[in-house]
This record gives structure tokens, sequence and C-alpha cells, in this order.
């Protein structure tokens, strides 16, 4: 998209008005994984009589006033933080619907069997007594489960858990709790997300609006190549190996309860092995287009050892009064550099 020079924010919903009258300064952590979204707001206090009363739902819009804004979704006020010298409020809201009450007992730890069942029905069951919309994805919703114990866990905790088992992620995003492989979290909540392409100026330095840079990290490169999986046969009454991949291989602790567990555990272990390459941390201009999930294409106007398709964990947006608007980025290679 083609970026204005005017940064706007603009937050609405819940006490609008006087948020938008007071905002010195705003952070927006767009998150891959099992991270929540989340939404940070300083507002000044001078000159108001006693404490606000802010709760409720906000979203936020961003962008530029030449190309317009771009709605960042909505986030539940969760906690307010003030400060004396200067009279500020530190307001913190996150996308997933945590409340004090938590009136479904999201958060409520307890004990529970499951099984025989698939991942895509017992994800189903937990999220849909919580009042959450369940997205599988295709390719993880008929794993089969013999038998699986939730051990004085959250339902959250517990989820999140059987996510991980399969290096898979499951989110909150709004209404939709999404079960999905890293990369398909957006197309399941129907979240359409472009390839976000970054230049780098023949007058790259500091203080420069369009200033960028970047730091390359290699130390994440996968040293493994392969995965070992046990399982216990109890018709033998031995435990079994599976590998995955080539030597040398990476040796999973836990001993599954079939040769079918070990094997998707063992698959997952890869893909996340496979996802482990290089990373990249950028600093760039604020761009609404950028999203965990995303792509950036690092073009030829970048050193030849950057250049490719970076798949985006993370972003962190942020502005203050003066109306800056920078974007760091962090994202791991899934192009080689060309």
């Amino acid at each position: 998209m083609t970026l204005g020079f005017t940064p706007k924010v603009v937050i609405y919903g819940a006490n609008q008005a006087l948020i938008n009258k007071r905002l010195i300064s705003w952070e927006h952590i767009d998150a891959g994984g099992i991270e929540s979204d989340q939404l940070t707001l300083t507002l000044d206090l001078e000159g108001l009589e006693g404490m606000p009363s802010l709760g409720g739902k906000i979203g936020l819009k961003v962008g530029y006033l030449e190309s317009g804004l771009v709605d960042k979704g909505q986030f539940m006020v969760t906690r307010l933080t003030p400060t004396l010298f200067p009279l500020r409020l530190t307001l913190v809201a996150t996308a997933a619907p945590f409340t004090a009450s938590d009136e479904t007992g999201f958060l409520q730890r307890r004990s529970a069997s499951y099984g025989p069942t698939t991942l895509g029905a017992l994800f189903r069951q937990l999220t849909i007594r919580h009042g959450f919309s369940p997205r599988v994805a295709s390719n993880l919703s008929l794993k089969r489960i013999d038998h699986i114990d939730q051990s004085n866990e959250s339902d959250m905790g517990f989820l999140t858990r059987l996510a991980g088992r399969y290096k898979a992620i499951a989110k909150p995003i709004n209404e939709l709790y999404v079960l999905a492989l890293p990369g398909q979290i957006n197309s399941l909540s129907g979240k359409a997300l472009p390839e976000v392409k970054l230049s780098v100026t023949t007058n790259n330095r500091p203080g420069d609006r369009a200033f960028i840079s970047a730091t390359l990290d290699d130390t994440a490169r996968a040293k493994t190549q392969g995965c070992q999986t046990k399982w216990w046969d109890a018709a033998a009454g031995v435990v079994r190996v599976i590998e995955t991949g080539a030597p040398p291989f990476k040796v999973v602790r836990q001993v599954c309860q079939s040769a079918e567990d070990a094997r998707d555990v063992s698959e997952g272990e890869m893909r996340k092995l496979l996802r482990e390459k290089l990373k990249v941390k950028i600093s760039c201009p604020g761009n609404p287009a950028l999203s965990a999930e995303g792509l950036v294409m690092l073009d030829t106007t970048w050193p030849d050892f950057m250049r490719g398709r970076w798949s985006i964990e993370k972003v962190t947006a942020s502005g203050d009064k003066y109306q800056s608007y920078r974007c760091l980025i962090d994202a791991t290679c899934v192009a080689a550099p060309q």
C-alpha cells in the first residue's frame, strides 16, 4: 500500500471521546503464536477530577490521513495503572476476552479426562462452552486422541498444551478461537494479509522519516535435521522409537501412548525445525498492512544476504503525541535470500 505522511490513530468504543482527547502515546502488539494481541495507551490525567472509570471494549484504527486508516480489531480493557508526577494513566487491553469476573470459568483450574475423540471435536467442545466460535484447520481436525488428561489446568492452559503437542497454535481472536498451524491463523479467522514489500532508501540514516534498521540473527538456525520420538508398545511391553528426517536427531523426552501419537509429535517437531531458520528484527516506518502471520518481502535494495520473503512472527507498532509512527518486526526467513 502507498503510505501517507501524517500518522493518525483513532480509538473507538467505550469512553472513546475521553481517550482520544487525552491520548499521549500508544503501543499495539500484534503477535503470532499463543501470545494475545495487546493494546497499551498512555493518557494525560492533568485537570481531571477523580479517577476515570475506563472499562469495556475498545478498538484501534491506525494509518495515515492521506492513505486512510486500518481497523486493527477490538480489545478488552484489563488493567489501569495511574502514576503521579506527571499525572498519567496507563491502560492495557487484550484481544482475548479476559475479564476479572471470568463468568464462564475460562481461567478456572479443573481436572478431566477425554477420549477416544479427535483433536477437532475436543477443541470445539472446550471452546463452545465459553461462548467462542471455534475454527479448526482441516489438517488438524481429524487427529485421533485415544486418551488425554486435563490435570488442574484452566481450559485456556489445557488448549494451549493440546495445541503444542502438534506444534500448532490455539489463539482467541475476538469472538473466534482458532486452532491452526503457524501461518494458517489469519486465513482461518478470515483476515486477508497482503505481502508487504520493504525498500531501503538511498539516503538511509537515523532521523529520516523513512529510516530502516535491521539486525540479522542466525543463532536460531536449526542445529538438528531430524527428530526421534518414543512411544510405549503395551502389547510388547517395550518402548519403541520413530525417526523423522535425518541425523543429527532431536530427541523428544515425552513417551507417547501410541505410534500415531508419536508420529504426530514428531511431525510437529519437524515443522518447528524447518521454521527455525534465520531471524531478523526490523525497525521501519509505521505500516498498518504489517501483521503477525503475514509476509514481508525485502527487495533488491537490501543486502543480498537479507533479500527474500520473511514470515512475520510479531509486529510492535507505536506512536506518541508528536505523531510518530514506527513498527518493529520480528520475522523468520521462509525463502532463502537470493
